[in-house]
């Protein structure tokens, strides 16, 4: 082994041996409490190690360690409700300390200037990557979680709700875009089905407008729902989407209209 390797791992050894942890990053005097705190400490622990072992071990080691790291401690900081910000100025305050440790003990080895470089320049290389990998799980964490919340969110805002073991009414509330029309048509077909339903008023009362577009995908969720027998009606058209339909040519002739949805679930039960 040549002097510098060896050198190295006297370096990693002195920063493993440091207890580095305990000199940890001092936020906000309001930011942590000591439950968290305590909670953050084992997260701070793998990325002090990580950032040690750099300094010595494979380069593609150390980038999968960190990838793993990055998945872990996400969890931890959505789980304790930290912010990325936060999380980010850690990682800082470690590549601070620890690159003060690798700068004196560069000095005590005499490394020369291109070898010091290489080094920091490793360890830099190495910091950068625990971020990108800190941001991009944060990211897609959330991502996830913001995915979810649309889904059940599309699933509430699309009711369909029985009202006798045969009828059954969908009302709409709020804006409908392409992909809320998309989900209604799914939920409409799917919970039709299954609730096995001979009748189906579509409530618009709720709706302020519609576009031409989705003025189509409601008589596309009509057409298909009669595909599976069940009777579509309409009942608290606006007289702008009243406009809408008539402008683009919609048929009404096979479609029951009702000017409220009282008048439509009096009209079936």
């Amino acid at each position: 082994m040549n002097t510098i390797e060896s050198q190295l791992k006297e370096i990693s050894k002195k920063l493993l041996n440091e207890n580095l942890v305990n000199q940890r990053f001092i936020a906000d005097e309001n930011s942590y409490s000591k439950a968290v705190d305590d909670s953050l400490r084992q997260w701070r622990k793998n990325l002090v190690e990580i950032f040690s072992y750099s300094i010595s071990e494979d380069i593609e080691t150390t980038y999968n360690r960190l990838k793993i790291w990055g998945n872990d401690a996400v969890n931890l900081l959505v789980n304790l409700d930290l912010s990325l910000d936060l999380a980010i100025e850690e990682v800082r305050f470690y590549r601070n300390l620890i690159g003060e440790v690798i700068k004196n003990e560069a000095v005590n080895y005499t490394f020369s200037l291109d070898a010091f470089y290489e080094i920091i320049s490793r360890f830099d290389s190495v910091v950068d990557r625990a971020i990108y990998w800190l941001s991009i799980s944060y990211s897609n964490k959330y991502l996830s979680r913001i995915q979810a919340a649309e889904t059940l969110a599309l699933e509430l805002s699309v009711p369909v709700i029985p009202v006798t073991y045969e009828i059954g009414v969908l009302p709409l509330i709020g804006d409908i875009d392409t992909n809320r029309a998309q989900q209604m048509m799914e939920r409409a077909l799917s919970q039709g089905a299954e609730l096995g339903l001979h009748h189906l008023v579509i409530d618009l009362s709720g709706v302020p407008i519609i576009d031409t577009m989705v003025a189509n995908q409601i008589f596309k969720v009509i057409s298909a729902l009669n595909l599976l027998g069940i009777k579509v009606s309409l009942s608290g058209i606006r007289p702008e989407i009243a406009q809408t339909m008539v402008k683009i040519g919609l048929n009404f002739n096979e479609i029951t209209i009702f000017a409220n949805l009282h008048q439509a679930i009096k009209q079936f039960t």
